[in-house]
Order: structure tokens, then sequence, then C-alpha cells
């Protein structure tokens, strides 16, 4: 099936120059100008991706993405045109799969665009140790379906934090860098901080810790992280 992506700017030039290099690789785009339009829109017609300004009137991005993580997982990519550190951490703190800082460049943007959508489900890697369902003590990953669980209960991740228990359940006996869990889990030639991965880490923590999990990644202490006991 063709991705659907709902552009999300006040800009409307930023808005062409989006869509064009987007429909230019096959995919289809909708648009909207407002973070309040942006939630009708989906709410009528849900997209597979959202390509979501954070600075925008009525409602801004990281108002639109705390709204839609309350009932979906739809993957985001957050657009800015401040480059702080706080900022992205935020922004994938509260739920967001990558940031682009203004100006960017269309073929990086794309070239994100469809590794989320890979990441997804659609297009995954078939020789990728991390494509094959596992289960460790409780914990179960399905990427063909993408889903994950703990003790049969349901655990929604969003794309980024599902690639990164995926890595960390291929070797689950192993303790990962951080640069390891990034180089697996990031388009080549995305910079992205420690702390980020940090904050990744700490959410996929939160929501296993909701349905009865507290030991599903464990710290390394000057070292990484790797896989816990999962209730084994």
């Amino acid at each position: 099936m063709t991705p659907r992506i709902l552009v999300v700017d006040d800009d409307a030039h930023i808005r062409e120059v989006i869509c064009f290099a987007l429909e230019k690789e096959g995919m289809t785009t909708e648009i909207a100008g407002d973070g309040q339009a942006a939630l009708r829109q989906f709410r009528r017609r849900p997209a597979d991706m959202l390509v979501l300004d954070v600075g925008m009137p009525e409602l801004d991005g990281l108002g639109v993405c705390r709204e839609l993580r309350r009932s979906s997982d739809v993957p985001i990519l957050f657009l800015s045109a401040r480059d702080d550190e706080i900022d992205r951490i935020l922004g994938l703190e509260i739920g967001g799969d990558d940031y682009v800082t203004k100006p960017f460049s269309p073929r990086e943007l794309v070239a994100r665009v469809k590794v989320i959508l890979r990441r997804k489900g659609g297009k995954a890697e078939p020789a990728a140790p991390e494509a094959t369902a596992r289960t460790h003590g409780q914990l179960h990953l399905d990427p063909a379906r993408r889903l994950a669980s703990f003790a049969d209960r349901e655990v929604g991740l969003t794309s980024m934090e599902f690639a990164i228990l995926a890595r960390l359940l291929a070797r689950p006996a192993h303790v990962l860098t951080r640069q390891q869990i990034m180089d697996a889990s990031h388009a080549v030639g995305v910079q992205v901080s420690d702390r980020t991965i940090d904050s990744h880490v700490r959410n996929i923590r939160a929501k296993f810790a909701g349905v009865g999990a507290s030991d599903v990644i464990e710290t390394v202490h000057g070292a990484g992280f790797r896989l816990g006991p999962c209730g084994a």
C-alpha cells in the first residue's frame, strides 16, 4: 500500500516542498495548516505518518503529539526552526520518532521518513535479526505485526521504542552500548545524543512498568544497556 503522510505546517511553502519531495518518492500526502486542523483531519482519516511542525498557532506540534498519543502510535517526525537539544529530547520523550531542524534538506527528510516507515513494519529488512518474533521471559515482540506484550498484555510503543527493544531482544545476554543502539535504530548519518537514547529507554521502562514489568531494561553503568529478566 502507498503510505499516506499528513504534513502539518503553518508555512504553505514548506508544506509544498515537503509534499513534492514525498510524492516524488511514490507517497501520497495530505496537508494541515495548524494543530487543531491536523487533529480533526487525522481523526476523520488517520494517516500512516505525520510530518509535524513544532511551532504553530492554535495548537503547537508538541500539543498535537500529546493528544495523538492518547489513542494512537502513528509515527511522528517533528520539524522545528529551533535546534536546542532540550527541544529535541522533549519531542522524543512525549512520543516523537525523529526530529529535523529547519532549514532542512528534502532528501534527508525523505530518507528519515522512509526509515521510520520501515520500522513501522511496511518494509522491514528480511535478514535483520530484529525481524523475527521473539520471546524472553514474559516479554514478546512480533515485528511482522509490530506488537509488543508482557504477560499477554499489549504495550503500545513508538517506532523508535520498538526498534530499540527489538535490538536488545535480538541479543538478550549482551550489553549494548548507546552507540550500538543508535546504529541499529537510526538512519545512517542521523546524529543523536546519548541523552536521546536515554529518553527512549525511560519511556520504554515506564510503559512496561504500567503492565507490571519493572525489569524490562537494565542499565549497566559505564557500559550501556541489556535486556532484563522480564519476569522470567
